[in-house]
């Protein structure tokens, strides 16, 4: 079982963890908003080009 007591450190470790997730979420977030924008693009381009 995991020991989540942290001890005096609590209020450091805790916040720390929760920012890096926030932060790591977003991160994601916009690559994935940035992965459908450039599929939308090349699609848009694909469908211009002259066959």
């Amino acid at each position: 079982m995991p020991d989540f007591d942290m001890g005096r450190y609590a209020a450091f470790v805790w916040p720390a963890w929760g920012i890096s997730l926030i932060v790591l979420g977003a991160l994601a977030a916009r690559a994935l908003i940035a992965a459908r924008r450039w599929r939308r693009e090349a699609e848009k381009l694909d469908q211009e080009r002259p066959r």
